[in-house]
């Protein structure tokens, strides 16, 4: 028995939307390929991603951090220094004989080595490039560093040092 077809304007009914649709080899193997590529593709864009959006999630984290406290600093012995981790870069407290206490970051600013308290010298030294920085302002005094040192607010109590942002 012959279908009428629906008349003109009518919706289409149940029997009209299941169409049978044949799953060939063919189409089997397409689908296949598609999914492994786009699985490659993912594989290799991924770490790409990752790799670009480190610094912008770097510098994130680092402004989060606008203060450290450092229970183990008030044992600190005049003259001496200590490098500590100001969000996830290092930072230099420097505990004067004069019993003065000044903090700056531990990042030189020529090419970003650490930085280290060369007590014997009376200076701040840059082992990369030979670059120099007084110990009291962080300014620098030789070498290639363009700029000072970024220098930190500091606190100290009977019971900790307080390390701030300026």
């Amino acid at each position: 028995m012959p279908e009428n077809p629906p008349p003109e304007g009518a919706l289409p009914g149940p029997q009209d939307a299941i169409r049978e649709v044949p799953l060939s080899r063919r189409t089997l193997v397409k689908a296949g390929l598609g999914l492994a590529g786009t699985a490659y593709f993912a594989g290799i864009l991924y770490p790409v991603y990752r790799y670009l959006a480190a610094p912008a999630e770097r510098a994130s984290a680092a402004a989060a951090v606008t203060e450290v406290d450092l229970p183990e600093a008030v044992k600190l012995p005049a003259g001496s220094a200590l490098i500590f981790k100001f969000g996830v870069k290092p930072a230099l407290l420097i505990h004067h004989a004069d019993d003065t206490w000044v903090a700056f970051s531990a990042v030189c600013t020529h090419l970003g080595c650490t930085v280290q308290f060369m007590k014997d010298k009376q200076h701040i030294y840059c082992a990369c490039h030979g670059g120099t920085y007084d110990m009291k302002t962080g300014k620098n005094t030789g070498g290639p560093p363009p700029r000072p040192l970024d220098q930190f607010k500091v606190e100290v109590t009977d019971a900790k040092v307080v390390v701030k942002r300026a």
